[in-house]
Order: structure tokens, then C-alpha cells, then sequence
């Protein structure tokens, strides 16, 4: 059969199966970025445009935006493991404490060392569908909700929920239909089919597996997961199923392979070779969602289909893999990966669908687990039967009204590990806390508090934490009851051998 009588009869089948059942259940696209920043794209999400939207080129991410709305105040965890996680299972990572990235070994915490520090209690073994598991978070996984009630559930790229060893490293066993390249892997061993995605190295641990055909056609990774995605569609269409499309891309993570399609361009606007690698896997990143945004055209499902774009931390911002020093490459946002400062957690994200008006803008704060309840009411669960107790909010009520906007509304953050083996203030050992206008930052090392108006100061310049002492008290005390109520784990400082104070106990030893 041609590609283009399968189109016709896959059309043909939807048609007849809406006017039987009448307006279907949505289909829904989660579009999962790897590292991206807030303003690695030509969409602003501030105010103003920064150098940086004017420097990438992501024409489709603009043409969504268009369509639908976006959210200037979105937020995930500083890595990725634990936003993954908190949107699979619709937990804060203080609940769920799986506050750092998981290994590829079973067992294996990934917490540098440090000389003043000891790692909290955490969930190295990432999610487990399984009961007792040890040192792991066990949940009722979205994709199995929605399997349930009948969707078919695909998961295509970056899976990175467990080490290999455990269950939760297979997306099948969470509730996945269809796994495509998904396993315990962070990263690819390389985006290029030369390398055979990473396997040519011999370290199989990090290869990008179960894509031969795209490595014999020598498609670019982000290419290749995409046509994967789209073939995956492309076959559930004859079941008259909705889908829940989990599109995880391994870019913009490192290695920053070459993609020659962009390459050049951007070395002409001037960048060095790290920066035009990493703009060209933005790009590329920015041709798939349009790949599959004509494709749902093409099969006039895009009327019926929300997508979701979102990434799974702030940018990348060490030097190297990135040029220049560290932590310019999000400026005016503080800080980058790693961090709790708005470098490290602000991402991009653009919701359209069904009903959400076209050209919105939302100024209310979101954070990766709110996705849970939300996905699950498009799809017609507003009861999921899920083990454990939801942190995340429906922010439904935003997208039919994009002014409303609730400042009581609580986002919490909690990263009681050490990332890499960085030692500099904002990168990790950091708890945090956002409500309305006003954060409030705790670093676990010297125990100080440092307090901000994002509202007035989104660069995070200036700590009020001494000129405005009641909203301090009050903020730390705030925080210290949702960290207890979420059963926190706080490290342990090497000379004392205790735990880290809460933040309402460190209030006394503010420095003035």
C-alpha cells in the first residue's frame, strides 16, 4: 500500500468513527525537551525579547505559541530525573525524593562527593511499578491511568525514570504501550547514525538502541525519533484509539554533536563551534515538533490533539561543554542546570488544543507536576485510582481563563544533593520556595536565606531577606511546613553529624 493510500484510509476511518461516536476523547502530546532554557528559542517568555530569542531560530515553537498559549512563569526541578518523575507521577520531588539524577546502575547514588555535606536519604532507584522496592518512589504511573481508560500510550526517547536493573528503567512496565529508545540512559552515547548513537564506543550502557534502519539512512537522532513517532501514530490510527504521545527528546543534552543542516548558519552569526552545535540541536529539536504538527494536519487530527512543550530544567550553562564562563548562557536569569536559582528551573512552555484560544498569554505559576491532573482531566479521568498522594494542580482553569491567576498557589523545590563537582553558591544543596511574587531560597551549606521580588527582580539581584524580615519569617516558616508535611529529607553536615536546620530554625543565624 502507498504512503498515500494509508493516509487516505487512515483519514477515511477517522472520519467514520467521529460522526459514530461523535467528538472523540483528545489525543495529547507531551513534547519533552532535554536541557533546554527559557529563552533557547525566538518565543519570549518575559516581558521584553532577550539577545538570546533573537539568536536561536525555532520558527514552529513560535507558529504552537500562535495557536495556543503560553506560560511565562513555568518551572521544573534543577535536573532531569526528578521533573521526569514528578510528571509521571504527579508528586513534588520532595514527596517522591527522587531529588537527583538516577544512574544506569542499580544501587548507585550519583551524588558527588563533598567536604562539608552528606546527601540526604533519597530514591537512587529512580520509580518502580513494584511494592517494597527499595530506595525507589512507588507510584501509579500517568501513562498507565490513561492505558486504562483507553489510550494507547507511546512513549518515543528519553525515558531516564531508573537504573537498568529495576523495572521502572523499561517505560513498558509503567504503563506504556509502545517503548521507542527508552531506557536508564540520561543521555545519547551520540546524536550521529556514524556512531551508531552512541554504540560505536563499545559502551552499549549509553547508546541510543533499536534504530538500525535510521542508522543505515544516516538520519541526525532528533530526526530519527521523530520519524519514529510519527510511524507509531501512523499505526494506532486503525484501533480508533486516542493516543498519549510521550515525545521525549535526548536534545539539547550534551554531546553537543554537529547536525550539519545548522551548523554553518549559525557560525555565520557568529558563534563559536560549542554554541553553533548546540543552537543547531535547538533547531533540529524545533523541525521535529513541526514535523508532527503537519503530519497531525495531514491527518486532520491536529483539531483534536493537544500538545504540551515544555523542558526538563533550565539550560546548560557550564563552560565547557558551553563557551565562554559559566552562567552566562541564560543570562539575565541567575545560574543554569543544578541550580534552584531561575536559571535552573524556569523552562519554556506552550500548551494548545481543543477549546484553548489561540495567541494567550498566562502569567500564572506551573510547575512540572501540575501536568498530571491536567493531562488526566482532558482525558476524562478526574478520579484517578492512584497509590499516592498528588501535589500537582489542574491548571485547566488558565487555559480557558489565561488573566486568572492564583498568588496563593505554593511551588516548592528541594535538591538536598550535589549535582557535579562544582563548589559554588546556587549550585545544588538548595531547598526553595515560590508564592506569587515572592521566593524565597535556602542553601543548606552555610544554612542562609536569601529572599527575592521575582515580580520586580527577575535576575534574583537583590536578597531582601534584611529589609523586609516579616515576609522572611513568614515565607520560612511556610516552607519548613510543606517540607515536613512532604516527609523532607534534609543532609547531614560532616563536622556536627546532624541534619541541616529547617529554614523557620535558620532565621536566627541570618547573616546581617
Amino acid at each position: 500500500m502507498t504512503k498515500l493510500l494509508k493516509i487516505f484510509f487512515a483519514c477515511f476511518f477517522l472520519f467514520v468513527f467521529h460522526v459514530i461516536n461523535g467528538q472523540s476523547r483528545p489525543n495529547i502530546i507531551l513534547f519533552l525537551v532535554d536541557d533546554m532554557g527559557w529563552q533557547d528559542c525566538s518565543v519570549s517568555f518575559w516581558n521584553q525579547q532577550t539577545a538570546l530569542n533573537r539568536l536561536y531560530e525555532t520558527p514552529n515553537l513560535e507558529r504552537l505559541a500562535k495557536q495556543g498559549i503560553k506560560f511565562t512563569n513555568a518551572y521544573a526541578n534543577p535536573v532531569c530525573t526528578p521533573t521526569r518523575i514528578s510528571i509521571m507521577t504527579g508528586m513534588n520531588a520532595v514527596r517522591h525524593n527522587v531529588t537527583n539524577w538516577t544512574s544506569v546502575h542499580k544501587d548507585t547514588p550519583t551524588d558527588h562527593p563533598d567536604e562539608h555535606l552528606i546527601p540526604a536519604k533519597w530514591n537512587f532507584n529512580g520509580l518502580n511499578p513494584l511494592v517494597n522496592s527499595s530506595n525507589a518512589v512507588h507510584a501509579t504511573a500517568l501513562p498507565l491511568l490513561l492505558q486504562n481508560a483507553g489510550y494507547q500510550t507511546l512513549h518515543v526517547g528519553k525515558a531516564h525514570f531508573a537504573p537498568y536493573g529495576t523495572p521502572g528503567s523499561n517505560p513498558l512496565s509503567l504503563g506504556f504501550n509502545v517503548n521507542i529508545a527508552g531506557t536508564a540512559a540520561g543521555h545519547p552515547g551520540s546524536f550521529l547514525a556514524e556512531d551508531l548513537y552512541g554504540a560505536k564506543s563499545g559502551d552499549t550502557l549509553w547508546a541510543v538502541r533499536n534504530l538500525s534502519s535510521h542508522i543505515e539512512h544516516k538520519d541526525f537522532l532528533t530526526d530519527a525519533l521523530t520519524e519514529e513517532a510519527i510511524r507509531t501514530i501512523d499505526q494506532n490510527i486503525l484501533s480508533g484509539k486516542p493516543f498519549f504521545l510521550y515525545m521525549s527528546h535526548y536534545a539539547v543534552h550534551i554531546p553537543l554533536s554537529k547536525d550539519p543542516r545548522y551548523y554553518q548558519k549559525y557560525i555565520d552569526k557568529g558563534m563559536s563551534d560549542a554554541e553553533a552545535r548546540y543552537a543547531g540541536l535547538i533547531e533540529g529539536m524545533d523541525k521535529s515538533l513541526g514535523d508532527i504538527m503537519q503530519y497531525l494536519k495531514k491527518i486532520q487530527a491536529d483539531k483534536n490533539t493537544y500538545i504540551i512543550f515544555m523542558s526538563d530544567n533550565g539550560g546548560l550553562s557550564l563552560a565547557p561543554p558551553r563557551n565562554g564562563t559559566n552562567h552566562i548562557q541564560n543570562l539575565p536569569l541567575k545560574k543554569g542546570k543544578g541550580s534552584l536559582y531561575e536559571g535552573g528551573i524556569r523552562v519554556p512552555f506552550v500548551v494548545a488544543g481543543p477549546g484553548i484560544q489561540a495567541g494567550q498569554i498566562s502569567h500564572q505559576s506551573i510547575v512540572a507536576e501540575d501536568l498530571f491532573p491536567t493531562i488526566l482531566q482532558w482525558a476524562g479521568i478526574n478520579h484517578p485510582d492512584a497509590i499516592q498522594k498528588i501535589d500537582g494542580k489542574n491548571f485547566n482553569a488558565s487555559l480557558k481563563n489565561p488573566a486568572k491567576k492564583d498568588d496563593r498557589k505554593i511551588l516548592l523545590w528541594h535538591y538536598p544533593n550535589n549535582w557535579t563537582n562544582i563548589n559554588e553558591h546556587g549550585i545544588s544543596w538548595c531547598s526553595a520556595m515560590r508564592q506569587g511574587k515572592w521566593k524565597l531560597i535556602y542553601f543548606h551549606k552555610d544554612q542562609q536565606l536569601e529572599l527575592y521580588n521575582l515580580d520586580e527582580d527577575i535576575q534574583e539581584q537583590h536578597n531582601l531577606s534584611q529589609s523586609v524580615p516579616s515576609r522572611l519569617k513568614e515565607m520560612a516558616a511556610l516552607m519548613t511546613a510543606e517540607m515536613k508535611n512532604r516527609n523532607a529529607e534534609m543532609p547531614v553536615v560532616k563536622k556536627t553529624g546532624r541534619a541541616v536546620l529547617w529554614p523557620d530554625q535558620a532565621i536566627q543565624f541570618l547573616k546581617k
